[in-house]
């Protein structure tokens, strides 16, 4: 039976993103059921975000070389999912960072690489009819959401084993799902395993409105660095139950899913890749700017949902862009880069959010508004999609 490549896609992004649900909010905490100290807890997830800042691009350049985005992708999950299941035999710290850095390694592309394969099958000149990419992220983000709240009823503080298996299932299903998704169709031209790797990522980089992308998302993705570190501290000191905060940190995430759904799409569609770039960018403005002078529920609950458009928007926006501008050789190479940049700039502003707020406290949400600010000129002047791409790129 041969299943329609949106409903194929929704089963491998579903899964995939379940499976992170189910482990990632709580790798720490299993970390310290098995004796890890605090240090060594924080060495092991510093460790591994550095692992695939480096994995992330190389392995995306390694799918393009061999211009099989499913193949790589399929290996990168099915890895994953071992490296899972022996945490549970790991009995020292070096074990558990030794096999910590091989699953960060693994994992690293697998969104990249599943994105490249979304939005090169909903670029309309392949042939069949289209499907909105929107839709498919925003039932990922669902699924992030439904597998944790079903961990959470499954563990307890004296048995996480759990997250475990449930881990290693999500992943070996979405590692399945690769077989069901369409190939990309890539037009004739030369192999890109016959130019070094270095010119395909120069390929892209020399073209000025992938920069802009890069820059641009790096810029307000990164602005979420305080917010993810310390807005749960900032509202506990301040006095807000952790019902109020749990509410607030779920009104975010239900608004990326509302936007990658519906709000999203239309506002595409509506304003061009442009446009809605530019929009999530005035909105991270107000988002922090507000955030770091009140610590009112009301008020918080109010700018939480602006998350829908901080992210989910600017996401779908720089995928548009993506479909547009880059070519289906390279695109696994662009979507790495793209998480890369992301990733970098938000992990430096992690660390240097520690300081900025041990010294000001909720005005240190300002420079992220700052950041946002610089975002929006760069956002209007240089975003395009299919419709603006005579503009230049």
């Amino acid at each position: 039976m041969r299943i329609s490549g949106p409903i194929a896609y929704i089963i491998l992004y579903a899964a995939l993103y379940a499976a992170f649900g189910v482990a990632s909010p709580f790798w720490p905490k299993f970390f310290e059921s098995k004796a890890l100290s605090s240090q060594q807890i924080g060495l092991i997830l510093a460790a591994a975000l550095s692992m695939r800042l480096v994995a992330g691009p190389l392995v995306g350049l390694l799918a393009d070389y061999m211009g099989s985005l499913r193949l790589v992708l399929a290996t990168c999950i099915a890895v994953a999912a071992g490296a899972a299941v022996t945490f549970i035999w790991a009995d020292a710290f070096w074990l558990f960072l030794a096999i910590a850095l091989i699953q960060a390694a693994a994992l690293a592309p697998t969104t990249s690489i599943a994105d490249a394969l979304s939005v090169n099958s909903a670029k309309p000149q392949i042939a069949g009819r289209p499907f909105e990419y929107g839709r498919i992220r925003g039932s990922a983000s669902a699924a992030f959401v439904l597998g944790t709240l079903t961990v959470g009823q499954l563990i307890s503080p004296a048995d996480l084993e759990p997250i475990i298996w449930l881990n290693m299932v999500l992943l070996m299903i979405s590692a399945g799902a690769t077989a069901l998704v369409p190939a990309v169709a890539i037009q004739s031209g030369p192999p890109p395993s016959a130019r070094p790797v270095l010119v395909r990522v120069l390929e892209l980089l020399k073209l000025p409105r992938f920069r802009i992308l890069i820059l641009v998302s790096a810029l307000v993705y990164g602005s979420h660095a305080m917010h993810d570190a310390f807005a749960v501290i900032r509202w506990s000191d301040a006095g807000i139950s952790t019902s109020s905060i749990s509410i607030l940190w779920s009104e975010a995430v239900a608004a990326e899913v509302i936007v990658f759904f519906l709000v999203g799409p239309a506002l595409l569609d509506r304003f061009g890749a442009r446009g809605a770039a530019a929009l999530a960018a005035a909105a991270g403005i107000i988002r922090w700017s507000i955030a770091g002078v009140t610590t009112s529920v009301l008020l918080l609950s109010i700018i939480q949902p602006l998350h829908g458009l901080t992210f989910a928007l600017l996401h779908l926006a720089c995928m548009r862009m993506m479909g547009a501008l880059v070519p289906a050789t390279l695109s696994a190479t662009a979507q790495a880069l793209y998480a890369f940049g992301a990733g970098f700039v938000t992990a430096a502003l992690t660390l240097l959010s520690g300081v900025l707020y041990a010294r000001y406290g909720g005005g240190a949400f300002v420079p992220m508004a700052v950041l946002c600010g610089f975002a929006l000129p760069l956002a209007w002047f240089g975003f395009a999609d299919r419709r603006h791409r005579s503009m230049g790129s």
